[in-house]
């Protein structure tokens, strides 16, 4: 005898979902560069534009008249100036023109690359700022690697030792960190340049001349630096990794330089996108106590003339390597900890 089952007694062969092939994936990875890479470009533009828009306006907005000011400069004399003597000088400039219209046609200049004449100098304000901007470059990253310097040094040498060696340690970062870079230019100059000799007093473009400069600018931001590290550094001397170099026989110093310095320096290097750009805002400050040609002299007068053309210029340029600086921040990301470029 033959037993039919019901068609819902029979039980059809299902694929098993762990061996089903899975549909085709975009490329995710790329898709997510592309994304980021994109919004790091609109972002870096973004900066750009609100930098050079501020200080558009900031200097437009200034009380006093920038055709009677320019005037007096070309003769040499402070007065009062008539419509019919002013009149050219404000057809030349555009100075006629609304707002609204002096801005865009500000922003169709930065388009082309052309930031304009300098009121004062009579230049074109590219030649202006590449006249100088070599030395500012200069005193700017010789500030940053004496900063790392000092930060890497003290944090390797203090952090983990002696308690009370450690505490000094970061108390000085602190009082480092807090020190006005105007105060501590003069020091510097009045104790190394003036007491001691050691180094020139004003001028001068050679490494003598440097010195000072770059401590002036790089004492302060290893204090910065040396706090944001130093905590880092001592989370990564608990971490498996080192106990398993010293299990292998490196020594103390081996262990913090080849495998702890590398995993705590991230958030340093992070500051240090950001301190690109105050470095290059505070070099002149020290160009000036110093007397170093740079940006510093070029950017101060062009303030005190109400050369507005110079000084957007020089705005502009500080934002560029502010964006250019957070761009490499993240390519060191990649280099330093290879686990970012999975991200």
């Amino acid at each position: 005898m033959t037993t039919t089952l019901p068609d819902t007694a029979i039980h059809h062969p299902t694929p098993d979902p762990a061996v089903a092939p899975l549909p085709a994936e975009p490329p995710r990875r790329a898709l997510v560069f592309l994304r980021s890479t994109g919004i790091r470009i609109l972002s870096a533009f973004g900066v750009i534009w609100a930098a050079a828009t501020f200080t558009f306006f900031i200097q437009a907005l200034l009380p006093g008249d920038r055709a009677t000011l320019l005037l007096n400069q070309l003769t040499g004399q402070t007065q009062e100036r008539t419509a019919t003597e002013l009149a050219p000088i404000n057809a030349k400039y555009g100075f006629d023109d609304a707002l609204p219209a002096q801005y865009l046609h500000f922003l169709a200049g930065l388009v082309r690359g052309d930031l304009g004449m300098s009121y004062q100098l009579y230049k074109p304000v590219t030649e202006v700022i590449g006249d100088q901007v070599l030395p500012t470059i200069i005193l700017t990253f010789s500030a940053l690697a004496v900063a790392w310097v000092i930060a890497t040094i003290f944090t390797i040498a203090t952090v983990r030792r002696a308690g009370w060696l450690s505490s000094l340690a970061a108390s000085l970062e602190a009082f480092a960190a807090g020190l006005p870079q105007y105060w501590l230019g003069v020091i510097l100059l009045v104790v190394f340049a003036l007491g001691l000799g050691a180094f020139p007093v004003v001028g001068g473009t050679g490494f003598a001349s440097l010195v000072l400069p770059a401590l002036t600018l790089g004492i302060p931001l290893a204090g910065f630096l040396g706090q944001t590290i130093r905590s880092e550094f001592a989370s990564a001397l608990d971490q498996p990794f080192t106990l398993t170099a010293r299990m292998r026989g490196m020594g103390d110093t081996q262990v913090r330089l080849r495998h702890v310095l590398r995993h705590s320096v991230l958030p340093g290097i992070t500051l240090s996108g950001w301190a690109m750009g105050a470095l290059f805002s505070g070099a002149v400050i020290a160009e000036n106590i110093f007397s170093r040609p740079g940006l510093g002299k070029v950017l101060v007068t062009a303030v005190n003339s109400r050369d507005l053309p110079v000084v957007c210029g020089v705005v502009i340029l500080v934002a560029v390597i502010y964006v250019v600086a957070n761009l490499l921040v993240d390519l060191a990301y990649t280099l330093i900890d290879p686990r970012m470029k999975t991200a």
